[in-house]
């Protein structure tokens, strides 16, 4: 298996965690946080599809699905590429969304768009040096394939903890 295939089943793996964590959680569930200072699953699933539609796509060169498929109007949000971080916890703990099934549906768009994308990858490109001298060394397209990966199954597992704290962990594996 080749690096990019190995990196979108990763990505089939965290959406497979988003899905038995979310299905069938209400709103209030969705929107409840732990304590002060910490993070919704709510939250953590749009943060962790947001962190992945900016990564990936601007890696492919693409148009974020963020405001090209207008996921910011279903979250009643701007256009502009925010997704979260260095959000105070005050706005953290504001944000709301419609249901368990829009963040789902705007993960799958998201996720669509992450695996078209890393068919064009070749093993070569995994190499390729990005342009972003803030880091030293400059991260690599693997590199920052990796990272997305890293943090969305960290978000991923805070949200499975998060449905498990909250007594409504109801799947089972099959």
């Amino acid at each position: 298996m080749e690096g990019a295939a190995l990196i979108a089943q990763g990505l089939d793996r965290i959406a497979g965690s988003l899905e038995r964590s979310l299905t069938g959680v209400s709103v209030d569930e969705l929107c409840r946080v732990p304590g002060e200072g910490t993070n919704s699953m709510a939250w953590l699933a749009w943060h962790l599809t947001r962190v992945q539609d900016d990564h990936l796509m601007n890696l492919a060169g693409r148009p974020l699905a963020w405001a090209e498929e207008g996921w910011h109007e279903r979250f009643g949000m701007p256009a502009e590429n925010d997704f979260g971080m260095g959000w105070p916890p005050e706005q953290v703990q504001a944000f709301t969304c419609e249901s368990a099934e829009v963040l789902l549906a705007h993960h799958r768009a998201v996720l669509a768009r992450s695996k078209a994308y890393l068919t064009t990858v070749t093993p070569g490109d995994l190499d390729r040096v990005l342009d972003e001298p803030q880091w030293d060394p400059r991260p690599t397209v693997g590199v920052r394939l990796v990272s997305v990966i890293s943090d969305n199954t960290q978000h991923a597992g805070q949200i499975a903890y998060l449905r498990g704290l909250f007594g409504g962990y109801g799947w089972q594996r099959s």
